[in-house]
């Protein structure tokens, strides 16, 4: 019998491939890197279950020209990056419409709100609870204005029910002492909570995947057998064929350059992260931090801590430029006036970002053994339990807990 074939082994692909062989599936897990080390590797770890707001929203369009000027903003569009960009960027305009945003949001909500209980599921299934963290993440605010204008975002978590408590100076203080004075207010998310290491959670996936009789492969596709409507084998660039009853494509950033091979183009971009990894800091963190005024965020992970944050819009092959990890560590430190700066490393990475940030989950509209699980923004590690949960219950034809029209793949 010939396997199912997931290409790409980040956490999304990875889980995908560890849910279908405990289902009784056979299955090759593909990808032209290392397993792990694409967006997966650098994430902010963060299980951001209150992060679901479509990017796009009513008046985003008179902030361009600052995207533009500013390379240290939140959003950065490189220049020469700007014209092949603009298809995409329509689409994204498209979607700040009112009546559109709100749709948006209940296609997230839905995922979000049953996120921890496909955590909960997969990580005691691999025997790694201990990678969840008990705590929460710290929303930051010098001040009511600052509050104020992150207002927006807290309605929309209060519609749909996520928890939240907010925090005086002196509550904050008491939780995270190396916090600035200067912040006199927090918003506690105790359900973002936050892994011990992405990359190991990969790794250790992959280790249960393999232990289950599952088969990993390297090696970059450059073309599929296709045959009636359906795709027969995946080629790859060494000249190898991997016969295939089966495809599902989750690899990231790059899954729309897969899709072009298959005549269904995928609005999908990539925002470009940027982190450095503190293994020194010379100070103690319990929750992670985010202070949405200056765009950054700091989590506790992987022997250290994690400082990452923004968008740079330049594509899949422009050099990074690592001004931005260095500003937003010089902003860390406003928040963290005693971070220790030592025993750092930093990281770019590929974000796979659609237009109207909801992911694509489900069959292919012209191949029926295609499914796609991609573009899932900032929440790749978020969503990859649900995601696995999905498209593994449409694999196997079991009905999925939530309405899946809102992830098609031919939507827009």
């Amino acid at each position: 019998m010939r396997p199912i074939v997931v290409v790409g082994a980040g956490i999304v692909g990875t889980t995908i491939a560890y849910q279908l062989q405990r289902r009784g599936k056979r299955v090759v897990l593909l990808d032209k890197a290392e397993p792990g080390k694409g967006a997966s590797f650098g994430n902010m770890a963060s299980i951001a279950v209150t992060e679901f707001m479509p990017a796009s929203r009513p008046g985003i369009w008179s902030q361009m020209p600052k995207w533009l000027l500013d390379p240290e903003g939140p959003i950065c569009i490189r220049p020469g990056y700007l014209f092949k960009l603009m298809p995409w960027f329509l689409r994204f305009l498209s979607a700040s419409r009112p009546a559109k945003v709100r749709e948006l949001e209940a296609a997230g909500a839905a995922l979000c709100l049953r996120v921890h209980e496909d955590l909960a599921q997969l990580l005691k299934d691999a025997g790694l609870e201990h990678m969840l963290s008990e705590q929460g993440c710290l929303s930051l605010y010098t001040d009511e204005a600052e509050y104020r204008a992150d207002r927006e975002h807290i309605e929309v978590l209060e519609r749909f029910g996520f928890a939240h408590e907010t925090l005086d100076r002196e509550a904050l203080q008491a939780l995270e002492p190396a916090l600035a004075r200067q912040i006199g207010k927090a918003v506690l998310f105790p359900e973002n909570r936050s892994i011990s290491d992405p990359y190991q959670l990969v790794m250790q996936l992959l280790e249960r995947f393999k232990a289950l009789g599952g088969v990993e492969h390297k090696g970059e596709v450059v073309g599929f057998d296709q045959c009636d409507g359906h795709v027969a084998g995946v080629r790859l660039k060494d000249g190898r064929l991997i016969e295939a009853e089966e495809v599902v494509l989750a690899a990231g950033a790059y899954t729309a350059r897969l899709s072009r091979l298959i005549d269904e183009p995928i609005p999908l971009e990539t925002e470009r992260g940027y982190h450095t990894q503190v293994m020194t800091p010379g100070i103690s963190m319990q929750h992670s931090i985010i202070w949405p005024a200056k765009a950054f965020m700091v989590t506790p992970t992987a022997g250290g801590i994690r400082i990452g944050g923004t968008v740079e819009m330049a594509g899949l092959d422009a050099e990074p430029d690592y001004r931005r990890a260095q500003v937003l560590v010089k902003r860390a430190r406003q928040a963290l006036p005693d971070l220790q700066v030592q025993d750092t490393s930093e990281w770019m990475g590929h974000r796979p970002a659609l237009p109207d940030t909801v992911p694509v989950m489900g069959r292919s509209a012209t191949r029926r053994n295609v499914w796609y699980a991609c573009g899932h923004g900032h929440l790749g590690l978020t969503y990859a339990a649900t995601t696995a949960r999905l498209i593994s219950d449409l694999m196997t034809g079991q009905q999925p807990p939530v309405d899946m029209t809102p992830y098609r793949v031919n939507r827009f």
